[in-house]
């Protein structure tokens, strides 16, 4: 009864959030008729500006359903993106050792804070938060400037588009123009996938579940809850790594403030994605509707001209209120039964 519990109770949050984002993305439809909002291509953008940010929403909802969190992600992404263009540009290294290493230095950055966490019973808040000023010091330290990254090997990997045989339209030439994707949504939805199947069919995404929902009862299950802990915060900080390489390969740069805020929007989009702050209950295809609602709402913004970006972060402050109060009334009603 309680696993059927915990199972109504995350596909009804998740049900919220994709109803919402169908909802939004019609009303866009609607009025922003003239101006193409509804084209199969405005869609895809929605993805390909938030690659980066649906990868790192994987980790994030991977830490947070243990009941941790990771307020680090932004700081490293700008990181990551700072390590790119330092060692392409100015430290002659290729563009695939270049990846390799910021993926290695994400394992060991997610590794040191899982350590924390786990095996010195450090508050995550208290250690991401030491993380997010040692990878934004760190940048700076790397360059205070920014670097553009003209690297062939990473442009041409950055300019490569993905036609789709479908949506398309003629234009005023009379040329059919096909829309497109780029490689790193492939790779952000490869490892959505990846994700959601480890989460629910695999042993160590069960126990994932466990620990977040009842680290007592996780224990006397036989569950080494300090293990799971590290390899989940291992697991973010891989995919850290890589989000932070799509992020890259979107903006071709780095600068000390990049990615600035972005450990909120990962949190954001996982909480309205229905992941639990209090850990236990979660889904990555939650993850990435939050990210789309943020993406959908930004384009309302694009399309609509005379509103500030700023409405952005309202907005979304709105809908994470609403949703977190929305946990805390099931929370409260599953109590009560």
């Amino acid at each position: 009864m309680k696993s059927n519990r915990k199972l109504n109770q995350t596909s009804f949050l998740l049900l919220i959030t994709i109803v919402l984002f169908i909802a939004m993305y019609v009303i866009g439809c609607i009025l922003f008729s003239e101006q193409g909002f509804s084209k199969t291509q405005n869609f895809l953008n929605l993805f390909i500006s938030n690659a980066g940010l649906i990868v790192i929403g994987i980790g994030m909802t991977v830490v947070m359903i243990t009941g941790g969190i990771d307020i680090s992600v932004g700081s490293f992404v700008a990181m990551g993106c700072m390590m790119l263009a330092w060692m392409m540009e100015r430290g002659g290294i290729g563009a695939v050792p270049a990846v390799l290493i910021v993926l290695l230095t994400g394992i060991v950055f997610g590794f040191v804070q899982g350590f924390l966490v786990a095996y010195m019973d450090i508050q995550p808040f208290i250690v991401t938060l030491a993380g997010m000023f040692f990878a934004r010091g760190m940048t700076a330290i790397i360059s205070k400037d920014m670097i553009s990254i003209t690297n062939e090997t990473f442009m041409a990997w950055a300019k490569i588009k993905v036609y789709l045989p479908f949506g398309g339209y003629v234009n005023r030439k009379g040329v059919m123009i096909y829309p497109y994707i780029y490689p790193t949504v492939i790779i952000a939805l490869i490892l959505l996938i990846i994700a959601f199947i480890m989460l629910k069919y695999t042993k160590f995404g069960r126990s994932i579940y466990a620990v977040g929902g009842n680290e007592q009862s996780a224990l006397m299950m036989g569950l080494n809850v300090r293990k799971v802990k590290l390899k989940a915060y291992v697991l973010d900080g891989f995919l850290c790594g890589i989000g932070s390489i799509l992020f890259c390969l979107n903006t071709l740069g780095g600068f000390v403030e990049q990615a600035k805020g972005f450990e909120m929007d990962a949190i954001a989009s996982a909480v309205i994605g229905g992941t639990l702050l209090t850990g236990g209950v979660g889904n990555v295809i939650g993850t990435l509707f939050g990210v789309l609602i943020k993406a959908t709402i930004e384009a309302f913004i694009t399309f609509q001209g005379t509103l500030s970006s700023w409405w952005t972060r309202i907005t979304i402050a709105a809908l994470l209120c609403f949703f977190i109060v929305l946990q805390s009334v099931l929370a409260m009603i599953k109590k009560k039964n």
